[in-house]
């Protein structure tokens, strides 16, 4: 066993924080600012990377931070250590509404491929890298899909996602098309590619965008109802300056709405 054997529990329905127990000396490794809360005696430090095994010392170091700003995260990453003598608990909130997935690695042949904004935390000795898709075409037109981050190790690592998760087991051959934000995870025997969807009016007018990913099993992928980019956009077009409604709440707000008049 390379990575630290942390215990936690789950915590809320829609709006989820995990609670990790430590042992004494034992390490747990977050992204900067998920912190929600942590009991006395554990030691929080910046570093560089994911606290993984060197590789290569300072150059080792620097590259694998390096690979995280491919992803579009920070340099740097957060560990939380329990100095003291008895079990101590910290715990980590998601950023947006939905559920926090815990995984097993240990179970999962030791990788997970996840989206670049899906991990929240894990043990100490998980290491986090990038994963290329083979095919150019998923760069270029993948969204979510080309750049996606690799946990690697045998320890308990924690990806949150909006809306409702869903967990899907793939049989050998078998496919499922997938809106691209919607992926949020998959083991790393799945084999993701990128697709057009087909027909000039479907791609204009259907509303799905231009490509889907098709996921090939064996294996198993967790599917999210509601991505970020979806309720974010969703928000932005309803503020008043963007051209929403200012009213939606109220009665009046309706009938101005019914009525095509103007509220200024």
């Amino acid at each position: 066993m390379n990575n630290h054997e942390i215990d936690f529990k789950l915590h809320g329905d829609d709006m989820q924080f995990v609670e990790v127990e430590l042992d004494p000396q034992e390490t747990v490794i977050a992204e900067a600012g998920s912190l929600m809360m942590m009991e006395d005696d554990i030691r929080m430090e910046t570093i560089f990377g994911d606290g993984s095994a060197d590789k290569g010392g300072i150059v080792g170091k620097l590259f694998g931070a390096g690979k995280r700003v491919i992803t579009g995260e920070s340099l740097f990453m957060t560990t939380f250590t329990n100095e003291g003598t008895t079990k101590r608990h910290v715990s980590f909130a998601s950023p947006y509404p939905g559920k926090i997935i815990p995984m097993d690695l240990s179970e999962i042949n030791g990788k997970l491929i996840c989206q670049k904004d899906a991990f929240l935390a894990a043990a100490k000795g998980v290491e986090i890298g990038v994963e290329f898709q083979r095919k150019i075409g998923t760069g270029f037109f993948g969204g979510e899909g080309f750049i996606m981050q690799k946990l690697e190790g045998d320890g308990m690592a924690f990806v949150h996602a909006g809306g409702t998760i869903h967990e899907k087991k793939l049989l050998h051959g078998e496919k499922l098309r997938v809106d691209t934000g919607c992926l949020v995870a998959m083991t790393g025997d799945v084999d993701y590619q990128i697709e057009y969807v087909g027909g000039i009016k479907t791609a204009l007018f259907g509303g799905e965008g231009l490509f889907f990913a098709t996921l090939s099993g064996p294996g198993t992928v967790w599917i999210q109802s509601l991505p970020f980019s979806r309720l974010a956009s969703r928000v932005f077009a309803a503020m008043p300056e963007k051209g929403g409604s200012k009213g939606e709440g109220s009665i009046a707000g309706g009938l101005f709405d019914l009525l095509g008049g103007d509220r200024k």
